[in-house]
């Protein structure tokens, strides 16, 4: 591996909230390691605001988040991939176009809070425990010794974070 930082595509149906937030989670935790993307099959054309909210509250820079197209990250000129992580049951089940240099895929299911109907103050708990759990696997995806893990190992791992059950609470039990 290069002294490059791992990329990585984040990708959902409408791109408007979950692959935005761990697009901002993977560029923030990854601290340099990481250069996240995030875009979808079917953009929206607007990020949620409560998933800006929720990345800002990272410190990250929302001033060039947009919801985009795959498309964008199939051209030749596009950044190389080295990993895809599909968020939503949908996009995960689409045909995805073909990424150049073959990234290690995974999917990472999450909710979808941008689609809860409830008061401003319920979506907002909705979008901060999503936001939790996307956290918790990025966490735990980022702290791996990727430079020493070969191609099968780190595809198994990156599986696994997204076998886990993807409740997370802050709350004694």
């Amino acid at each position: 591996m290069s002294s490059r930082p791992w990329t990585i595509l984040i990708l959902c149906t409408g791109n408007s909230a979950r692959s935005i937030m761990a697009e901002a989670l993977f560029n923030v935790l990854g601290k340099g390691h990481f250069r996240a993307y995030s875009a979808g099959s079917h953009p929206t054309g607007a990020v949620n605001p409560l998933a800006v909210e929720r990345c800002e509250a990272l410190g990250y820079d929302t001033s060039n988040v947009r919801s985009k197209s795959w498309d964008e990250f199939a051209t030749p000129d596009a950044p190389p991939m080295d990993f895809i992580v599909t968020v939503c049951d949908q996009a995960a089940g689409e045909v995805c176009p073909i990424w150049p240099g073959q990234p290690i895929t995974a999917h990472w299911g999450f909710e979808d809070p941008a689609a809860f109907e409830g008061s401003v103050d319920e979506k907002r708990k909705v979008f901060d425990k999503v936001f939790r759990q996307i956290m918790s696997r990025v966490s735990q995806f980022v702290n791996l010794p990727l430079h020493v893990l070969d191609h099968h190992a780190i595809q198994r791992e990156m599986r696994e974070i997204g076998a886990q059950p993807a409740e997370v609470s802050n709350e004694p039990r």
